[in-house]
């Protein structure tokens, strides 16, 4: 990693800390050791596609059928439940740099809300994600799928929402940064979060919930393909 790299980390994290009135100490990314071995221990053993569209984040992606719901795309899962954004920079070089994706699709942030952390901290943490994807991958495109609301965690749903606004902002600043809003096709007609798109937990989706997820991302997704360099 060159000199240059490790100096901007740092001037992200020193804006985070500034803005966010202090440093937030994330949680331990060694408790996804075993998790992410096993990632590694799958890609020793077998091929994965080229070229591959490459779904990374909490377990929304991981619970997620991607390979059933976009059979005519090369896709990759590399979801690990319970993670933050955090998490996923630390084993980037392990579950995202290898694959050489031509589009890489993000899910995390609603862990990290309810982890305490604010939405500008989500914003931060997704910046610094996507400036180790570019330092790797130059000009990857790149789709942010919108933290969902859910019932567990609808208290929450305002700092969430606030999240998604501040990354649907900065993805506006790049033309190969995307944000899916697939926190819309969740709600019912009150306003609040649809039990019936929900497994009992009332936080992870069930089959139809992926299914609306499925038919709304898939634009994206092609949008994203073709702002390829």
């Amino acid at each position: 990693m060159s000199v240059a790299y490790v100096m901007l980390l740092s001037i992200l994290s020193a804006v985070t800390a500034a803005q966010t009135g202090g440093p937030v100490v994330d949680p331990d990314p060694n408790r996804f050791d075993r998790e992410i071995g096993a990632f590694t221990q799958w890609d020793s053993r077998n091929a994965f596609p080229v070229d591959p569209i490459l779904f990374v984040g909490s377990s929304s992606i991981r619970m997620w059928r991607t390979r059933e719901a976009f059979p005519d795309l090369p896709v990759i899962n590399r979801g690990f439940g319970g993670s933050h954004i955090s998490d996923v920079i630390h084993f980037a070089s392990r579950i995202v740099l290898p694959y050489k994706a031509k589009t890489i699709v993000f899910y995390a942030g609603d862990n990290d809300i309810a982890g305490g952390k604010s939405a500008q901290r989500v914003l931060d943490d997704y910046r610094k994600f996507v400036a180790f994807a570019r330092h790797d991958l130059p000009g990857v495109p790149i789709v942010f799928i919108s933290i969902k609301p859910s019932g567990s965690r609808w208290s929450l749903w305002p700092e969430m929402k606030k999240a998604n606004d501040l990354v649907k902002g900065f993805s506006a600043t790049d033309a190969r940064l995307f944000f899916a809003d697939l926190a819309r096709p969740l709600l019912g007609s009150s306003g609040e979060p649809d039990p019936e798109l929900f497994l009992d937990d009332r936080l992870h989706l069930n089959a139809r919930g992926y299914a609306a997820w499925t038919k709304t991302l898939k634009p994206s997704i092609r949008e994203a393909l073709q702002a390829r360099p």
